[in-house]
């Protein structure tokens, strides 16, 4: 080891900013609307090491820390932390399990930082270890989980808008309408088998690509295109009625 202690991987994601950054969005389904804001976040703790030259890759700067750099750690957790809760959340759908699991990732992630070797993109690395942990986790948790009931009062988990009730607005069935949808959505792509759900939800969601995709899931470009075209086909056959 370098010297550094593995508490300042627990320092660095439990600093204030970050938690309060990530609890802003608290009550209105984990802050789903304001990944930008991460974004932004990222792009001013990145500022300072752009102007010192050309700006790194996210590989260099994992690479960084290895060598110490303490501020290139804390540069990618705070640019991947929220994603890493959005993955794991539509995995596990629970929000504190979410946070918990994105917690353990990234101290994987400072722990594995001398061993690491870009051999692939960041992201795809660090999306490979996200997805060991939900799948374990899920496996884990198989027999102790219960089904989920639907409190009419509560905010939907993940678009933090409330059940309508009657209302003179002339739209509110067309709303209606397509919170169903979405309802039905979520439902048939969490009950797909678990790798068809997990390339489902790093294609759609993550926007990332079949080569991508294959990384983190260890399959060929052409094995991952057919693993999506299954998922797919099955989901627009449960979900006909909403096509």
């Amino acid at each position: 080891m370098n010297g550094v202690p593995d508490d300042m991987a627990s320092l660095v994601i439990d600093n204030p900013g970050l938690n309060s950054a990530m609890h802003s969005g608290r009550g209105s389904g984990m802050g789903l609307g304001s990944g930008r804001a991460s974004a932004v976040d990222a792009a001013a703790a990145n500022s300072g090491r752009a102007a010192t030259g050309v700006e790194q890759t996210d590989a260099e700067i994992m690479l960084a820390v290895a060598a110490g750099d303490e501020a290139g750690y804390n540069y990618l957790v705070t640019k991947y932390h929220r994603q890493i809760i959005h993955f794991l959340y539509r995995m596990v759908h629970n929000e504190a399990v979410a946070e918990e699991l994105a917690q353990e990732v990234f101290l994987r992630v400072y722990r594995s930082r001398e061993s690491y070797r870009a051999e692939a993109k960041f992201s795809t690395w660090l999306y490979r270890i996200a997805t060991n942990l939900a799948v374990n986790h899920a496996r884990d948790t198989k027999y102790e989980r219960t089904a989920q009931t639907l409190e009419l009062d509560a905010p939907d988990a993940e678009s933090g808008s409330m059940p309508e009730v009657a209302d003179d607005d002339p739209n509110v069935e067309q709303r209606i309408l397509r919170e169903e949808r979405m309802s039905a959505i979520r439902a048939q792509v969490a009950a797909l088998p678990e790798r068809q759900r997990m390339a489902v939800l790093m294609h759609k969601y993550q926007e990332m690509d079949y080569r991508q995709i294959g990384e983190v899931l260890k399959l060929s470009e052409s094995a991952t295109k057919s693993l999506l075209f299954r998922a797919y086909q099955t989901l627009r056959e449960r979900l006909k009625e909403f096509v």
